[in-house]
């Protein structure tokens, strides 16, 4: 269906959220079409003894505001992406950055899985659609998603998937399963 000149444009805006490392800016850059806005800082002594680098001692740069990037899915309907911060002292922020959200996925990594736990408990705190997405790190183990669903003691309609945010496909099918969960939690709540 083409765009008609006299319809509005949609824009959908959605958050990528998660903890410090998790890879929220690779899956920003990994799905953008434009080149994705960063503001990545080098990590400096300010971070020492306050941001948590444990296992993932070989990160130099962290997000001081967001990721933002763009997906055009046709004329008309375009989707708006918000990397948050992952680091406690930029989530004054959040609120911010989630306002008009359609929802947000939360990026864990099982070598660090407590790390996404303020994510789920900020978008479930304000009834904020989300979803689950293990982002599988080379060497890391693997596990299932219904086990880090129990580990996580997420809700049961709380879809929880395993990715590679570098690839742009798997990107793209987190993205769907968010945008779907949503559209789901919002047709219920209207009945």
């Amino acid at each position: 269906m083409a765009f008609a000149p006299s319809e509005e444009p949609v824009a959908l805006k959605i958050l990528v959220a998660g903890g410090f490392g998790v890879g929220k800016t690779t899956l920003v850059g990994a799905i953008s079409e434009i080149r994705p806005l960063r503001t990545e800082e080098v990590l400096s002594d300010r971070g020492v003894g306050v941001d948590d680098t444990d296992g993932v001692e070989g990160k130099t740069t962290t997000t001081v505001a967001m990721d933002f990037g763009r997906i055009t899915i046709r004329e008309g309907l375009v989707v708006y992406l918000f990397g948050t911060p992952g680091q406690e002292r930029f989530w004054f922020m959040w609120d911010e950055l989630s306002y008009g959200a359609l929802g947000a996925v939360v990026l864990a990594d099982t070598r660090r899985l407590t790390d996404c736990f303020p994510s789920i408990d900020y978008f479930e705190q304000r009834g904020t659609p989300f979803i689950v997405a293990v982002n599988c790190f080379d060497g890391a183990d693997r596990h299932e998603p219904d086990d880090v669903r129990i580990a996580l003691d997420l809700d049961p309609d709380v879809p929880v998937l395993l990715c590679d945010v570098r690839r742009r496909a798997s990107a793209k099918v987190v993205l769907v399963t968010l945008v779907e969960h949503a559209l789901k939690m919002l047709t219920a709540a209207q009945r």
